[in-house]
């Protein structure tokens, strides 16, 4: 993505964190007893509406968020088209209920969860993470979910699973990137599809993604549904999720079928391995000006460098 033309945002547009959880515990207070009623806290709604959790000071960055009317407007989703504005503009044909997700493979206990199953399995919680792309421009998303660990666990992965694969919903109706010849580049291989290798999905900072600054996630940004990798690039983080299957063998992902020479399966944050078409030394904060140094594995280098140890990062990337 590039960023906002004309000098970037200014100050007063971007909303102070503390200021944001303020308000948030106000609208929680007020808005979210009307609608979401008694004993019904974390039943799914309407994108647009409050979704409770609970804050986790573990995953606070220093860093304001970036502005919402930003992350639910500038957006890669290739399903509704390539160009950053089309999902916002193209989402409503995105029907996110009735949802399920189907979770198999190499499990003793493969299941298919309701999105409202989801949405109870475990206490929801609030993480800040700056998300990179793969473009050199980042962004800073209060994210709701809990540890895609909780619902791997459900399903009991065989001592065969090495890796999991995600699927996107295949529905050119819903979505009409989808549709033959709509895209201007070489058309994907829908359905959409990612992968991870096993220990990066247990990973207690990979999350299940069901809302982003204190509402249910918006269609645009990948409703009902999603995972979000935080040291990894954005398009890992796949969206609008039906399927996830254990599998001994390492998935065929959507970007690495279709341009295997820049987008690797690993895919991690390194300012040292270059796009074939651009520097990833640098970024550039959506609502800033200058470029910053990028950092390894996006800042998380301390909680998951040793998931790599003793691999060559520039070959596997």
């Amino acid at each position: 993505m590039l960023v906002k033309k004309g000098g970037g945002f200014k100050g007063s547009e971007i909303t102070p964190y503390d200021m944001y959880l303020n308000r948030r515990a106000f609208i929680f207070g007020a808005a979210a007893a009307l609608a979401l009623g008694p004993g019904s806290a974390n039943a799914a709604q309407p994108a647009g509406q409050p979704l409770k959790a609970t804050p986790n000071p573990a995953y606070k960055v220093e860093d304001p968020p970036t502005p919402l009317k930003d992350v639910t407007s500038y957006n890669n989703f290739y399903e509704f088209g390539v160009n950053k504005e089309d999902p916002a503009r193209l989402a409503q044909t995105l029907k996110p209920r009735p949802w399920s997700v189907r979770v198999d493979g190499l499990a003793l206990k493969p299941q298919t969860f309701d999105i409202d199953d989801i949405l109870k399995m475990a206490p929801l919680e609030e993480r800040v993470y700056s998300l990179r792309c793969v473009e050199a421009w980042s962004m800073v998303i209060p994210w709701i979910g809990f540890p895609l660990a909780t619902l791997l666990k459900r399903v009991e992965p065989t001592g065969q699973a090495k890796y999991v694969e995600f699927t996107t919903l295949l529905d050119p109706e819903q979505f009409p990137g989808q549709k033959k010849g709509l895209l201007n580049i070489a058309s994907l291989d829908w359905p959409y599809t990612e992968g991870l290798r096993l220990d990066e999905a247990l990973h207690p900072l990979t999350l299940l993604t069901v809302g982003l600054y204190g509402q249910v996630l918006p269609n645009q940004n990948g409703a009902p549904v999603r995972v979000v990798i935080p040291w990894k690039y954005g398009f890992k983080s796949a969206k609008s999720i039906v399927r996830i299957r254990l599998t001994d063998i390492e998935p065929k992902t959507a970007w690495n079928k279709s341009a295997p020479q820049e987008y690797g399966f690993y895919s991690n944050v390194n300012p040292t391995v270059d796009h074939p078409r651009w520097s990833q030394a640098t970024e550039r904060r959506i609502g800033e000006f200058r470029r910053r140094k990028t950092l390894m594995f996006n800042g998380y280098a301390d909680q998951v460098g040793s998931l790599y140890t003793g691999m060559d990062l520039k070959k596997l990337y």
